[in-house]
């Protein structure tokens, strides 16, 4: 099998690689440059867009004796990640641009680049595994569990799943995956992990997001709309935030603020106590299904994820299609009900739907079933899941 290799410069991309060369495959790597930019691509990133990464990348493609090639896709990752990104925060919501940059990049732009020269697959370095199922592939948590990265990679979809390898989803930890690096004496063996968003220089969000979308001066007030501090831009802010509000008088019970909504409607950022942040029902939209399992109308035990290194939360979901009987987007929607409170869930978080039966069953927590936006949270979904099920039980259920 013709293999393309995604080598970003880190341990894991390159062994990865040499895992699906060990495996007999053809193998050509790839480095993706993301950005013309200068101001990105700095030395000493924790990101995977240096100059830095792309050398790295070339001297492990060397030690694997494979092709090596860069990419330009930069323009097609400042047309989708990069503008999904500055136009989420400026809608009031809070994305994952890895999430966009999985959907978008590594296995659309690159994979299409890829099967239109005839390779077969993309092999990444993700942590996660796929399995075999009797509808097809099915995507699921990587054996090492502190490093699984299945979240992110929720949103590829059933026909990407198809053309993708993960080579190091049955890895034991990433100590092994270093010490596989250094026994095939692969010089990046001991290069840290990279958690900074690649394209935010030295991590700083707000300052990228000011460069893009300006001043935009507003108010931060209480639940009863008294102001109490003033803002340069709702955009810098994000449900559940504490620090960095502005504001000097402490609430009358002395306990501290939190962020409940950014309304771009009137550019304010509503604050208020920490109770106020738990909420139990959610609604995501656009919706990307791995499993056709999930009956439409019916409600099922799962268990859900909306964060990348966040725990999986046992839940009731339904799928509803289409989107707009949830009063959201087109396509399905996946109605939540979680069996505990969660704390600080903003829209347009990415929620994963995993199984809930024993790991490796068809049904299995380990099994990747679909993938949504959150769009409604909170007492907005609560109302209206409560009218939906109401509208279920006068019309049965569809199969």
């Amino acid at each position: 099998m013709r293999v393309l290799a995604a080598l970003s410069g880190g341990v894991d991309s390159a062994v990865a690689a040499a895992l699906a060369v060990e495996a007999g495959h053809e193998v050509v790597g790839v480095h993706m440059a993301l950005s013309r930019s200068r101001a990105q691509h700095r030395n000493g990133s924790r990101g995977c867009c240096s100059i830095e990464d792309a050398s790295d990348a070339r001297r492990a493609a060397d030690v694997l004796e494979i092709p090596y090639y860069v990419w330009d896709l930069s323009e097609e990752f400042t047309d989708t990640v990069v503008a999904d990104f500055v136009s989420e925060y400026s809608a009031g919501r809070t994305p994952n641009p890895c999430v966009r940059c999985n959907q978008h990049i590594k296995f659309a732009a690159l994979l299409d680049r890829g099967l239109a020269l005839g390779f077969d697959a993309v092999a990444t370095g993700h942590y996660a595994r796929i399995t075999e199922g009797a509808q097809g592939r099915e995507l699921r948590r990587a054996r090492d569990a502190a490093k699984d990265q299945s979240y992110v990679l929720a949103v590829m979809g059933q026909e990407r799943l198809e053309r993708s390898l993960f080579p190091l989803g049955d890895m034991p930890t990433k100590d092994a995956v270093r010490a596989e690096a250094a026994r095939r004496r692969i010089a990046i063996s001991a290069k840290p992990d990279s958690y900074d968003i690649c394209f935010v220089a030295d991590g700083d969000t707000q300052g990228f997001l000011r460069s893009h979308l300006g001043s935009q001066p507003g108010e931060v007030v209480d639940t009863e709309g008294e102001v109490l501090a003033q803002h340069d831009g709702a955009y810098s802010y994000t449900v559940g935030q504490r620090k960095g509000l502005g504001i000097t008088r402490p609430a009358a019970d002395g306990k501290p603020r939190y962020v409940l909504d950014v309304d771009t409607a009137t550019n304010r950022v509503i604050v208020g106590p920490e109770a106020l942040l738990s909420v139990r029902e959610v609604i995501a939209d656009d919706v990307v299904w791995l499993a056709q399992d999930l009956p439409l109308g019916e409600w099922a035990e799962a268990r859900v994820q909306v964060r990348a290194h966040g725990d999986p939360l046992p839940a009731r979901v339904r799928r509803v299609a289409p989107a707009a009987e949830a009063g959201v987007d087109d396509g399905d929607a996946i109605l939540v009900r979680l069996a505990e409170p969660l704390r600080g869930l903003a829209s347009g978080q990415s929620l994963v739907v995993y199984g809930a039966g024993e790991p490796g069953a068809v049904d299995g927590a380990d099994r990747v079933l679909g993938q949504g936006t959150v769009a409604v949270s909170g007492r907005g979904a609560a109302a209206r899941i409560a009218e939906l099920d109401q509208v279920r039980e006068a019309v049965p259920a569809q199969v």
